[in-house]
C-alpha cells in the first residue's frame, strides 16, 4: 500500500468518530456505488451502474424503499475509482463523506480491498458484487473478520478448487501451467490457490509464469510454458488482457486446453478475442442459459432496459442491492449501524446468481458454474456447489 493510500486511511481513522454519527436526510435514502468506470476494465464498471439504476429505478418505480411504514424514495451517488487502489479509497472516503447509508463497489479486488479499509474504518456497509479474494473480508492485522464488509461474489478460496477440480478431472491434465498477473491481488490469489490445490492432489505445476498490469507482450513466458510440455494452461486474468494472451499462446503454436476464471466472464471477451477462445472454458458466478425463474425475469427486464443481457457482474451488483434493500427493511431505520446488523444476520437470500448462505462472515456460501465458448456465445457446462 503506497504512501498517498495510507495518508488517505489515515486521515479516515481520525475523522471516522464524526463520520459514523453522520446525518443524512430523512426524506431519501443515498446508496454509494465505487466502480471502475475507465481504466483497464470499464466494461465491468458499465455493467455495475447500469446494474445499479436499474435496481434503484425498480424500487422508485414501486414508490420507494419501504422501511418501517413509510417509503422512501432511493438515490444512488457514482464514483469513478480508474481501477486504482488510491483511487477507489478516495471514492470511498467521498462516499462515506457525503453521507450514504451504505455502499455497492469496487468490483475488482485490489479496488475492493483498499475501499474496504475506508469502510470498515469508518463503519459503512459495503457490498462488493465481484471481489473474490479472500482478504476483502479480513481485517489486515488480526485476520479475523470485518464486520462491514460484505460480497455476493464466491472466494478465491472456492472458486481455485473449483478449477483445480475441472482440470484434474475434465481437462485430465498431468502438466498445468499457470499465467497470472503478479500485481494483482485477485489473479495472484487464485493462481496460489490453484496450485496448492492440485499439488495436494499429486499433481505438480509445469509452469507457473507472472507478469505485470499493464503488460502486452506474453511471447517469452509463453514460450517457457510451450517448452515445458504443459498440457493446460490456467489463465485467472481479466478479460481485456485474455484475448491477447491467448492469440499469442497460439500463434506460438500453443495446442494445450486453455480455461480461465470468473475475470473473463464479460462478453467483451468475445469481442476481442473472437474465434481464438471457441471452445474455452472458464468458472463464473451465474449462467443465463440455464436462469432460474426468478433470474429469468431479471434478465428479461435488464435486457429490455439496458439493451444487452446482463454479465456476470450486472447480475452480481443487481444481488448486492437486493441483498442491501432487504437489510435496509430489517433494520426498520436509515442508520449505518442498524443495516450491518441486519445484513449479517441474512441467513438465506435466493439472488440471481443462486442462493446464497451467510455463516458469521461477510463470504456467501454458494455454488459457481463453469461456462464454454460455444459458437461465439457464454453457454452453460456443469456446476460446482460448496
Amino acid at each position: 500500500m503506497n504512501r498517498s493510500l495510507l495518508l488517505t486511511l489515515a486521515g479516515l481513522v481520525l475523522g471516522s468518530a464524526a463520520l459514523v454519527s453522520c446525518k443524512r436526510a430523512p426524506d431519501k435514502i443515498v446508496i454509494g456505488v465505487n466502480a471502475e468506470l475507465t481504466g483497464s476494465i470499464p466494461v465491468a464498471g458499465q455493467s455495475c451502474r447500469n446494474a445499479a439504476e436499474f435496481a434503484v429505478a425498480e424500487i422508485n418505480a414501486a414508490g420507494g424503499l419501504e422501511v418501517a411504514g413509510k417509503k422512501y424514495p432511493v438515490e444512488i451517488m457514482v464514483e469513478d475509482n480508474e481501477d486504482k487502489a488510491e483511487s477507489a479509497a478516495a471514492a470511498a472516503q467521498k462516499l462515506v463523506s457525503a453521507g450514504v447509508l451504505a455502499m455497492v463497489g469496487p468490483n475488482a479486488s485490489r479496488n475492493a480491498i483498499p475501499a474496504a479499509e475506508v469502510a470498515e474504518a469508518a463503519k459503512v456497509p459495503m457490498i462488493s458484487p465481484w471481489s473474490t479474494a479472500a482478504r476483502l473480508t479480513l481485517d489486515a492485522r488480526s485476520n479475523a473478520p470485518k464486520k462491514f464488509v460484505f460480497r455476493t461474489a464466491f472466494t478465491d478460496d472456492f472458486q481455485g478448487v473449483v478449477a483445480a477440480n475441472f482440470a484434474q478431472n475434465y481437462l485430465k491434465t498431468t502438466k498445468p501451467a499457470v499465467l497470472y498477473d503478479v500485481a494483482s491481488e485477485y489473479n495472484k490469489g487464485i493462481a496460489e490457490i490453484y496450485g496448492k490445490t492440485l499439488k495436494k492432489k499429486g499433481i505438480e505445476l509445469a509452469a507457473f509464469e507472472s507478469y505485470t498490469t499493464g503488460d502486452k507482450d506474453f511471447s517469452s513466458l509463453l514460450t517457457k510454458i510451450q517448452q515445458t510440455g504443459a498440457d493446460s494452461l490456467f489463465l485467472p486474468n481479466y478479460y481485456s488482457e485474455v484475448p491477447l494472451q491467448v492469440k499469442q499462446a497460439r500463434k506460438l503454436g500453443y495446442t494445450g486446453a486453455i480455461f480461465g476464471s470468473d475475470s473473463w466472464g464479460s462478453p467483451e471477451l468475445l469481442t476481442l478475442c473472437g474465434g481464438d477462445c471457441e471452445g474455452l472454458f472458464f468458472t463464473t458466478h451465474y449462467a443465463p442459459d440455464i436462469a432460474t425463474p426468478r433470474a429469468k425475469e431479471f434478465i428479461a427486464k435488464y435486457q429490455a432496459a439496458k439493451g444487452k443481457v446482463p454479465d456476470d457482474v450486472a447480475a452480481l451488483t443487481w444481488d448486492s442491492f437486493g441483498l442491501l434493500f432487504q437489510a435496509i427493511q430489517a433494520a426498520g431505520k436509515l442508520d449505518r449501524l442498524a443495516v450491518r446488523d441486519a445484513l449479517a444476520k441474512i441467513s438465506n437470500f435466493e439472488g440471481v446468481t443462486g442462493s446464497m448462505e451467510f455463516k458469521g462472515t461477510g463470504d456467501p456460501v454458494k455454488s459457481a458454474v463453469v461456462i464454454q465458448i460455444k459458437d461465439g456465445k457464454f453457454t452453460y457446462f456443469q456446476t460446482a456447489k460448496p
